[in-house]
């Protein structure tokens, strides 16, 4: 339940700090005294956008802070799960709810226990804490949506109506993917096409691995300066071995001589051990120029002009370029292509495979979502008898006796539709069912669709009704009414009281913003708002509430409102009293 709220600088209210109690607190005071800034500032703990001009006149920003008292076996589930979304847990077995609003060109931001959360965060923490139920709300009876909703918290089937949503959904993706997979049936026949012939001309290069080019590349530098490499490798081998120079007078080579140089430090280094391992050095160094030569000689042997070799290394350059043109940058991607291209191939063979799939799992989900909407429907239907009646005794005991109210529950048929109870009918995500209140106010007129029928008043009379139905089936802790008996006269009043007070019976924290002394005499908790300087909320006691209600009643309090205004407070007392 909201146990705390304290308001600073939200339109005419400097500061405020209320703490409210369960059962039914009722708020009084003057027209314009700042009782529905109350519910306003409620309304914007719940997340309601609101612009800077709510920010009172010389000031920065407004603050709204709510503290949520949970009882000991919440949060419920819902609640649960969007706390744990949001990483909050109850702190204390509270939670502390704060909203600041920034004045213009400002930010402004909300809190949970302290951590910054956004706006939607507190819409969907306010659905779960809070129903607020205003003059607007009156007309929002009369949408086919909230009157579906009440029926079905009244019957209790949320849950299966979020199952039966599933299902429509899971059908209509399935029929989607179907569809288009058929729609691209002459596209996928060309693509089709282009993939086998893709991977045939990919496959035909056989490519011999990711560094075939790097290959080729040396092996065409070698092949176009074949003389050059020859000569070179012959220069290295006579350096190396030794050979004729320009004089034709024999030279030694570097082998030669490194073997001079070890035979020579050997047989010094028996003098001397320095010079014996300068000629272990020099034996690694011969060692090495021997090898040397030998490769040479090897080279020499087997580089020579090969023009054929050439032009088919050439060839072969050639096509792995048109394929890195086509397909890649690089043999890797050429290759990372090809097995792409095959995946994409299998999935459009395996095509009238995908497509039974499609077709089976449709019809599975058509069958399992028939029913579940029969048994939906069915369910929708037999509580509508129920509620309708259940609405029209609380209707009785509002001043509408002889009215009639009908929860009527029909299906629209579709040749095309979903098939339920050998019908076809049009599916929604809430299911098959289309739901509308219907009312007659006198006896023998047929019942009609409220909207068409049902005065201010009466709208109110029956939210009260349906709220009074719905007590004991409402999840959220805090219900707050803002001026739920206008249009009610004073007979109508005292029942609307305690119908009120009825509904806090049950274990809900109720808040209600009231005109009528009638219904303010069944307050647990009564508030009276006033506004001097500033405006001020005061929790009154009983000689207070005697005051407050005479000059409710007469406008002034005179004897004669005071002990009238005795008199209502007993006769609440005595209705609240009786078993």
């Amino acid at each position: 339940m909201l146990s705390q709220l304290t308001i600073r600088n939200f339109a005419i209210v400097d500061l405020l700090e209320i703490d409210w109690h369960t059962g039914l607190n009722v708020i009084t005071g003057e027209t314009g005294a700042g009782k529905s800034i109350l519910i306003d500032a409620v309304g914007a703990l719940l997340g309601d956008r609101l612009g800077p001009e709510v920010v009172r006149s010389g000031a920065q920003r407004a603050l709204i802070e709510g503290v949520f008292t949970l009882a000991a076996d919440d949060p419920s589930v819902e609640l649960s799960a969007v706390l744990d979304e949001y990483g909050l847990q109850p702190e204390d077995g509270a939670l502390i709810v704060s909203r600041e609003i920034a004045g213009s060109g400002g930010r402004g931001g909300a809190r949970v226990n302290g951590r910054g959360v956004p706006l939607a965060m507190l819409q969907e923490l306010g659905e779960l804490l809070v129903d607020v139920h205003g003059q607007s709300e009156h007309m929002a009876l009369l949408r086919a949506r909230e009157q579906l909703d009440y029926l079905d918290r009244y019957a209790g089937v949320l849950t299966e109506r979020l199952a039966v949503a599933r299902l429509v959904r899971d059908l209509r993706a399935t029929r989607e993917t179907r569809r288009k997979l058929i729609a691209e049936e002459r596209e996928t026949a060309r693509l089709q096409d282009m993939l086998r012939h893709e991977i045939a001309e990919i496959e035909s290069a056989d490519l011999q691995g990711e560094d075939e080019e790097d290959r080729l590349l040396v092996q065409r530098a070698r092949l176009q300066h074949v003389e050059r490499l020859r000569q070179a490798a012959l220069g290295a081998y006579q350096a190396l071995m030794g050979g004729e120079n320009e004089e034709a007078i024999d030279r030694p080579g570097a082998v030669d001589l490194l073997g001079q140089a070890v035979s020579a430090c050997q047989d010094a280094g028996k003098i001397d051990p320095a010079l014996s391992a300068e000629s272990e050095a020099l034996n690694t160094a011969l060692i090495q120029a021997e090898e040397s030569a030998r490769a040479l000689r090897d080279y020499l042997d087997a580089v020579e002009a090969d023009p054929g070799a050439l032009e088919s290394t050439a060839e072969r350059l050639f096509q792995i370029g048109d394929l890195k043109r086509k397909y890649g940058e690089s043999i890797r991607e050429i290759l990372a292509y090809a097995a792409e291209a095959r995946q994409r191939l299998s999935e459009i063979e395996h095509r009238s495979e995908r497509l039974a799939e499609l077709a089976a799992r449709e019809t599975e989900l058509r069958v399992e979502l028939g029913a579940a909407v029969a048994a939906l429907s069915s369910r929708r239907q037999a509580a509508a008898r129920e509620f309708s009646a259940a609405v029209e005794r609380e209707l009785d005991d509002l001043r509408l006796a002889g009215a009639r109210f009908v929860v009527g529950v029909t299906q629209t048929p579709d040749p095309e539709g979903l098939a339920v109870g050998g019908r076809q009918l049009v599916v929604e995500l809430s299911g098959v069912d289309r739901v509308e209140f219907l009312l007659a106010a006198t006896p023998g007129e047929e019942p009609k669709p409220m909207a068409r029928v049902a005065s201010g008043g009466e709208l109110a009379r029956i939210a009260l009704a349906l709220k009074s139905v719905l007590a004991r089936a409402e999840t959220r802790p805090t219900l707050i009414f803002d001026e739920i008996d206008v249009g009610v006269g004073g007979r109508t009043a005292p029942v609307v009281g305690e119908k009120l007070w009825a509904v806090a019976a049950t274990g809900h924290q109720v808040l209600c913003v009231t005109h009528m002394p009638q219904v303010a005499a069944f307050a647990d908790c009564h508030y009276v708002v006033t506004r001097g300087g500033e405006t001020q909320v005061s929790l009154l006691d009983d000689d207070q509430r005697v005051e407050e209600l005479a000059a409710m009643l007469a406008g002034t309090a005179t004897d004669a409102a005071r002990q009238s205004a005795r008199e209502l407070l007993a006769r609440a007392a005595g209705v609240k009293a009786a078993p």
